[in-house]
């Protein structure tokens, strides 16, 4: 049996690898694999794979792609989820500020610098037309950390997966004040390196049998009440999510690595555009 060490998110994008492990569809290939649910998100996970911690992360597409650019020896295997992420803007629910607009000189929570809260942090205010040179950041490594930070008065915005926040929206501890959705894939498939290197075979049947599991996964019988059980959601809210969903199955277009990148240095946040062959596992 080959141990793999898989680390994702704990939200509903990664439930077709829990149904996949639950039905015993990686065992009987031979393959253990090990997943680590990272609340911290996608500045957490990039440094996992770089510091061998992980073989395969299910990762933001414009973190990893930063990551790489900077040196993490890793390589973006494929697509994961092919639709835009929708980032819910947040602020406490008792503040006064109700647009985006109203945001423009408060500072930014974040789980951590190279997350997806950072880097969306950068496109929304590149979006307002602000400048992104006096955007200031505040840790609080993941969303109970945001809750606090938020509910503490620091006056700081909060940019989080709209659905996986909405309970926090609809019980009164945050306001939502818009929405800025990813203008590429959102998720990515990526792996380290050195696991390319050892188990280029083995990471062909994980594919296999991921792309088998969500090709289909839309079609699978009560698959909205099964999300909205585990994931503690609205099934009203399950059903808007999966009609905003899709998962890819092909390796990411070069032109989408590209894109992203010349977002990333228009922001100063990567130093050069490289080839996008850089990126991407062949």
């Amino acid at each position: 049996m080959k141990t793999i060490k898989i680390i994702g998110v704990p939200e509903h994008f990664n439930l077709p690898w829990h149904l996949a492990m639950e039905d015993n569809a990686f065992k009987d290939r031979g393959i253990q694999l090990e997943w680590t649910d990272i609340p911290e998100g996608t500045g957490k996970m990039t440094q996992m794979l770089q510091d061998g911690e992980a073989d395969l992360g299910i990762i933001l597409t414009e973190g990893v792609i930063k990551s790489i650019s900077q040196g993490n020896p890793s390589k973006i295997v494929q697509e994961y989820v092919s639709s835009p992420l929708l980032w819910g803007i947040h602020v406490d629910a008792n503040s006064d500020r109700d647009s985006i607009k109203s945001l423009k000189d408060d500072k930014v929570a974040i789980s951590r610098m190279g997350s997806g809260s950072h880097l969306m942090a950068y496109i929304n205010a590149q979006n307002q037309g602000w400048n992104t040179k006096n955007l200031e950041f505040e840790i609080i490594n993941n969303l109970n950390g945001a809750v606090e930070n938020l509910s503490s008065g620091s006056n700081a915005y909060f940019m989080w997966e709209h659905f996986t926040t909405k309970p926090l929206v609809d019980c009164g501890t945050f306001k939502r004040v818009g929405d800025c959705p990813t203008p590429w894939p959102c998720f990515v498939i990526a792996a380290s390196d050195a696991f390319l290197k050892e188990s280029e075979g083995v990471l062909k049947h994980i594919l296999e049998i991921i792309n088998t599991y969500t090709s289909e996964f839309k079609q699978i019988p009560s698959i909205d009440r099964t999300l909205s059980n585990r994931y503690e959601q609205k099934l009203e809210d399950i059903k808007e999510w999966l009609s905003k969903s899709t998962w890819g199955q092909e390796q990411l277009s070069e032109e989408t690595v590209n894109e992203v990148q010349s977002r990333l240095y228009d922001l100063n946040l990567i130093e050069e555009i490289k080839d996008a062959s850089y990126f991407l596992w062949k």
